[in-house]
């Protein structure tokens, strides 16, 4: 029976064992760390590509928006990040949060003078999908990230990365910010910078343990107390940035549940042969 069971074992972890296919490391961390610069070409397609994700957010195209987000630069110093804290490169990491925030403040100025410049302020669909995140958009982040750093580590990348950059969606967010800016709308722009900052932690966290499980060596000369310091505030980012987007969760989950009650209790209570009722609504005030 142990015998078996081990034989299983080895089985399951052949099939699922990624370390075979590991690119060279030092080849892996050089791409990573080329990639979170922000400055001349690249800061061109930053900008480029934003002005055309908020044109996609401003006529409700989707294949506009998707189009902007696979020429988007942004995954650069997230996933630099990631790597950073992986690795205890707290050069590199310093590097990707300047960088990062340097993108970032320049993405949503740059959205805010599109916005104010459209004749279009309407706020359609595709914006208002990035102004309520929950644990959904968490999850999306988490497993993008994970997909993003495994695709850069190993040879076999294959239509990964531009998928990652679809999936989790960095630039309609910082669009939407802009948009929230331009129109003095507070809620919007908090909303959508709430989102963009999920997507941040989310991505960076899912390419730390990314790199732990490949086994990147870290670098032997780095501060010890330093180092702790910082994967303290990483972890209390991260729950920090979990409860609100928790929060929201369970009212969405609350409403659904209520919706279900009420749409239930109306075909089975208020139906009358012959008559049809157009609409229906629901008033949650709390009784005195």
């Amino acid at each position: 029976m142990e015998q078996t069971q081990s034989k299983l074992w080895r089985t399951v972890k052949w099939y699922f064992n990624a370390l075979p296919d590991k690119e060279d490391e030092a080849q892996t961390i050089e791409q990573i760390s080329s990639g979170v610069v922000f400055n001349g070409a690249n800061l061109w397609v930053l900008i480029l590509a934003i002005f055309i994700a908020s044109l996609g957010l401003n006529v409700n195209s989707t294949a506009v928006i998707i189009g902007a987000m696979l020429i988007s630069p942004l995954m650069g110093p997230i996933i630099g990040m990631g790597l950073a804290v992986g690795i205890s490169d707290l050069d590199l990491l310093k590097r990707s949060a300047k960088n990062y925030l340097v993108a970032t403040v320049i993405s949503v100025l740059t959205a805010a003078i599109y916005f104010s410049l459209s004749p279009i302020t309407e706020a359609r669909s595709e914006l208002l999908a990035r102004t309520s995140p929950t644990l959904y958009d968490v999850l999306i982040a988490l497993f993008g990230g994970a997909a993003g750093i495994l695709a850069l580590a190993t040879k076999g990348k294959g239509n990964v990365l531009p998928g990652v950059a679809i999936a989790t969606a960095l630039m309609p967010p910082l669009c939407t910010a802009g948009y929230g800016l331009a129109v003095g709308q507070a809620s919007f722009f908090f909303g959508a910078i709430y989102l963009f900052f999920i997507n941040t932690v989310f991505i960076a966290l899912a390419t730390y343990v990314g790199v732990r499980m490949m086994h990147f060596r870290s670098r032997q000369f780095v501060e010890a107390a330093r180092l702790k310091k910082v994967r303290m505030y990483i972890m209390l980012i991260t729950v920090a940035t979990l409860l609100p987007a928790t929060y929201m969760t369970v009212q969405i989950i609350k409403d659904s549940i209520r919706d279900n009650n009420t749409n239930s209790f109306v075909k089975n209570e208020l139906s009358v042969k012959g008559a049809q009722i157009l609409s229906q609504s629901r008033d949650d005030a709390k009784q005195v």
